[in-house]
């Protein structure tokens, strides 16, 4: 059972629960990260979510997004997620922000970062692969509800 650690809005631990919770609707705070990954030319990666996901299956998503594991910092978390999604581990990465997003399901502290891809993302079997999108093919696809929420209020309020 993968448990994570939950935090008040400061992100101080205050205890830890089983992922199921986490997203069961029980509203428990929990750390995540996102980091936003621009190519040279401005064009932004997104993740497409596989099917077997409990939330938000087959939509396209930040481009790497997961949670903290006890014990771990921001940046180890970012770090070793880039990793296992996208098998990238040459970046320098900027923050942006932290904010507290909430669904019907579930309530993420989420740390923001923004980076330039230095190597090409390789999506591992975490992912049904992915791809850069310009700005235009962005919206057509907000439009389309190919998108998550939570990717499109950071698109719309952060980016």
């Amino acid at each position: 059972m993968e448990m994570l650690p939950l935090v008040d809005e400061d992100g101080r631990c205050t205890g830890m629960a089983s992922r199921a919770e986490c997203h069961g609707g029980g509203k428990l705070l929990h750390p995540v990260v996102h980091l936003h990954l621009y190519d040279a030319e401005g064009r932004l990666y997104l993740q497409k979510r596989p099917e077997w996901k409990d939330i938000q299956p087959g939509k396209y998503d930040t481009a790497v997004g997961g949670h903290m594991a006890p014990g771990e910092s921001v940046a180890e978390a970012l770090r070793r997620e880039a990793r296992e999604e996208l098998g990238i581990t040459d970046f320098e990465s900027v923050h942006l922000r932290t904010y507290v997003f909430e669904s019907d399901r579930e309530r993420e502290l989420v740390h923001v970062f923004k980076a330039v891809a230095t190597e090409s993302p390789r999506p591992t079997d975490e992912l049904d692969g992915g791809r850069f999108m310009t700005a235009a093919e962005i919206e057509t696809a907000m439009h389309a509800g190919l998108l998550t929420p939570n990717f499109e209020h950071e698109y719309r309020s952060i980016l």
